[in-house]
């Protein structure tokens, strides 16, 4: 028994025995070499008794996984070949057999805020959401202990080193082209334990308090500038609108009469108050009467004389 035990572990320990199976269009090693005495005499023994408890025995031996689960079956610690069994009723055989579940719907966790310092020596806090499935139940059971945990861990380390290669600028920016970047590392370095990525999110950037009120300050300034030059803009067409209305008013004198009439009216329409109203003196010029008590119009040149 020793010696046939023996030829058994050098059998295992041997590279070149091993065969290919595929699960979800992935392939893995499996091992093709004669399982040794023990393994017959137990597998023989576990289906007696399964037959001499007969139908009790049923209980242990029929199993249920859900329509999104999967079950990978292990036979004296080897995989037991078929690949994953599910959905539906799968049989074990007792005492010699052990399986694990692995769940296929879409799994989402949150990444704990990370201390990035960016490229241009600005310390931020980021934290982000992760979406992944497993694509390949024997992978994801045989090649590493806990996907799940590993996944996260992983994602906490890409999410550092993505962002210590960007400026704030772009952090605050760019967070579509982020993502994609992290899928794309995240998924490639997940593939060989049967893990697909299938969504990664920016959640929130936090800044320091004063960085913050550096940067509102700068924003206020530049919005004030801003503002400066929108009004230097407008009064300079304003005055351009003005001199155009001049030369036009300058062309009919009587133009400027009716744009008086025309503020006098605006300003009565809205509020019912006294209005003084300049009135030319050209106009009475006509009405100004001289010593017989005729009117007189007076010219130009006695209008300097008077005012002289």
């Amino acid at each position: 028994m020793t010696r046939t035990m023996e030829c058994y572990e050098k059998q295992n320990n041997h590279p070149n025995h091993g065969g290919q199976l595929s699960d979800g269009g992935v392939s893995y090693k499996t091992s093709t070499d004669s399982p040794g005495l023990c393994a017959f005499i137990l597998t023989f023994i576990s289906y007696l008794l399964i037959a001499a408890t007969f139908p009790f025995s049923l209980c242990l031996c029929i199993k249920v996984v859900q329509e999104y689960e999967r079950a990978v079956i292990f036979r004296l610690g080897r995989l037991l070949k078929g690949g994953a069994k599910g959905p539906g009723i799968f049989f074990i055989v007792p005492c010699i057999d052990s399986y694990r579940k692995v769940d296929l719907r879409t799994v989402s966790f949150d990444v704990p805020p990370q201390e990035v310092l960016t490229r241009d020596s600005v310390t931020v806090a980021v934290d982000g959401v992760i979406y992944f499935s497993v694509k390949d139940t024997i992978n994801a059971v045989i090649n590493v202990q806990n996907f799940s945990h590993s996944t996260r861990l992983l994602a906490a380390t890409t999410l550092r080193n993505v962002l210590g290669t960007r400026n704030l600028a772009e952090i605050l920016s760019e967070r579509e082209s982020i993502s994609a970047t992290m899928q794309s590392s995240l998924d490639d370095a997940t593939d060989p334990w049967g893990v697909k990525v299938e969504r990664v999110e920016i959640k929130d950037v936090r800044l320091p308090v004063q960085l913050q009120r550096a940067m509102a300050a700068e924003a206020e300034a530049a919005r004030e500038a801003r503002a400066k030059v929108i009004a230097a803009e407008g009064e300079q067409r304003a005055s351009k609108a003005l001199k155009e209305a001049a030369e036009v008013i300058n062309e009919s004198p009587a133009a400027l009469q009716l744009r008086y009439m025309q503020t006098l009216n605006a300003i009565s329409a809205e509020k019912n108050s006294t209005i003084i109203f300049p009135l030319p003196i050209d106009l009475l010029s006509h009405y100004i009467k001289d010593g017989n008590g005729k009117k007189k119009s007076k010219s130009k040149k006695d209008l300097l004389s008077d005012d002289e």
